[in-house]
């Protein structure tokens, strides 16, 4: 059996305290550049709804305390200056304990309006005895059921419109209350405690603890953030429910808490080797919503599938490299069945995104290169780019191996000469001899930036000439500040220090670049560049992105595919150096 270990102590301003299969976590973040003075129940279902409020009250005066908050990946912990603590831990994905020593804690409504359509409504179930509050917004019951204490004071049952609803549980001077909290659907049988608080606490903590030895085990002194990292992903897992069809890996819990049709091929990476089955689901969640078309959608989440954009088609080089990672191979029938959702996947950019007579296939916004605002799209936005070509070329590389796998001897040798030919164009239309353009594929002009978008193609590693790779591998360097890759060039005029794809660091594109480097031979950049993201995560955390200049984390700052590219790198580092 896994050792119980409390694991690495983390704030919930950063990232949220959940569980594995959860679709709630415990955080004072209520939205984008929103933080509460008290730490709230936030659930994911229907979108990101604060539900309840845990105010941790003064043992003597009965007043809001303003206590100290920590947290591991199994407890979460109010201290109170005046004495005492409250623990609060995960008795299952759905279901929260809390035991308080001292403090009593008022649990309360976060929405204190009640509509026909919105808010909360507070009722005390008759059936059970339990609390009972009732989004409209998550359109889930939270239950609360008291073990051991008392019920200090109710306010706001079966009220209306505006109300203060909640209750507060207490014990006697030196006595200690528990409680339960779930989230559940229309009713549940009353709630019965069959393991006590630490039990609860010792079985979260060797959960975390086997994921983390699973999917990190190479973890040492060297790699200080890898289960920081692991704990990302771990709590940022939810269960299937409503449109999310399998296991998934949200980028985050906290505003960001969907999943993109490329975010979730650098999970699925990271999670291979140690967790194959997850990072299967990671890999194919997407395409459980592939349009007729061969299009996926933009992004899923609970409630939502959004298909106004598209995502990259990096995932040819993200399948190559799973494959390779997986210590389960794929069988012939999920071969088969992977390669004709790629092959359709290949056939919407051939096709839909293909202009006629043109070679090579545009975006429609920069929303569809996952570079929302690069400066590659400030011209033009419908755009010929280097990047959309080079990735296209992997995939179907991929495409012809798989068909090589599977005995579709035609079809390989098709997607190979199909490579080549594009490979080809991309060379031919937008290689200027030190740079590649980007092209309007209505205007036919073409231009520079200075942008790290336009030097992507090398992605293409090996099969670069070597004199391309020779410039791209310059200029690229050219964008390594003391903390990583910028994405806009700190010289350039367009350069902002929070301008998203317009100056700051970014995960996917150092992984992507360093790969594509390390494949193309120039391994002393490579390895620059995976130390300086690294040594970037192991002191400012697992952000959604970085400024260049300072290091900071920027927007959100529990971002899982952060915490996977640096499992990525850190994996890779760990076993050269071990050899």
């Amino acid at each position: 059996m896994t050792a119980a270990r409390p694991g690495p102590a983390f704030s919930v301003r950063d990232i949220p305290f959940s569980t594995f299969g959860s679709w709630f976590g415990i955080s004072p973040v209520l939205a984008e550049k929103s933080y509460a003075d008290d730490l709230h129940l936030v659930s994911h279902q229907n979108g990101m709804h604060a539900v309840l409020r845990l105010v941790p009250l003064e043992p003597a005066a009965g007043e809001r305390s303003e206590s100290r908050v920590t947290a591991t990946p199994g407890l979460l912990t109010w201290t109170v200056p005046g004495g005492g603590h409250i623990g609060l831990a995960y008795a299952s994905p759905d279901t929260v304990r809390l035991r308080g020593d001292g403090p009593a804690l008022r649990i309360a409504a976060a929405a204190q309006r009640l509509t026909p359509f919105t808010g909360t409504y507070f009722f005390r179930d008759p059936v059970d005895e339990a609390y009972v509050f009732t989004s409209y917004e998550t359109g889930c019951r939270y239950r609360v059921t008291v073990l051991s204490g008392a019920v200090h004071a109710v306010d706001g049952g079966q009220g209306l419109g505006a109300v203060d609803r909640g209750l507060t549980i207490g014990a006697d001077a030196g006595g200690t209350w528990e409680a339960a909290i779930e989230e559940i659907d229309s009713a549940r049988s009353p709630y019965t405690a069959r393991s006590s608080f630490e039990e609860v606490v010792a079985t979260a903590e060797r959960d975390f603890t086997a994921f983390a030895d699973a999917v990190a085990p190479w973890r040492s002194a060297r790699t200080p953030a890898a289960e920081l990292a692991a704990y990302v992903l771990w709590s940022a897992t939810v269960a299937p429910a409503g449109l999310v069809t399998r296991p998934a890996v949200l980028m985050s819990k906290h505003w960001m808490d969907k999943v993109w049709s490329w975010d979730h091929c650098f999970n699925a990476l990271a999670l291979a080797p140690g967790s194959p089955a997850l990072a299967r689901d990671q890999f194919l969640l997407p395409f459980d919503h592939q349009e007729e078309s061969g299009a996926l959608p933009d992004s899923v989440t609970h409630s939502e599938v959004l298909r106004n954009f598209v995502k990259p088609p990096i995932h040819g080089w993200a399948l190559g490299h799973l494959r390779g990672r997986l210590t389960q191979p794929l069988d012939d029938a999920q071969l088969a069945d992977l390669y004709d959702k790629v092959r359709h996947w290949t056939d919407f950019w051939l096709t839909a995104r293909r202009a006629p007579g043109s070679a090579l296939p545009h975006y429609q916004h920069g929303n569809d290169s996952g570079w929302d605002n690069a400066t590659a799209f400030d011209p033009e936005r419908v755009v010929v780019t280097a990047d959309l070509a080079a990735f296209l070329v992997l995939q179907l590389r991929e495409l012809a191996a798989l068909a090589k796998e599977l005995g579709l001897t035609d079809d390989a040798r098709a997607w190979r000469d199909r490579a080549e030919r594009t490979q080809t164009a991309l060379l031919d239309e937008l290689w200027r001899g030190e740079r590649f353009v980007t092209r309007g594929a209505d205007s036919g002009e073409t231009w520079s930036t200075s942008g790290l978008l336009d030097l992507m193609p090398i992605v293409l590693g090996e099969h670069l000439p070597e004199g391309v790779a020779k410039a791209l591998a310059a200029r690229i360097e050219t964008h390594l500040t003391a903390h990583g890759l910028a994405t806009e060039h700190p010289g350039s005029p367009h350069y902002r220090a929070d301008g998203y794809w317009r100056g700051p660091i970014w995960a996917p594109a150092t992984v992507l670049v360093e790969d594509g480097l390390r494949r193309a031979g120039h391994r002393r950049l490579a390895d620059e560049i995976s130390a300086r993201f690294r040594a970037l995560c192991e002191s400012h955390g697992f952000a959604e992105n970085f400024d260049a200049l300072t290091g900071g984390g920027l927007r959100d700052r529990a971002y899982t595919w952060t915490a996977a590219s640096y499992l990525l790198l850190a994996e890779a580092h760990e076993l050269r150096h071990t050899g």
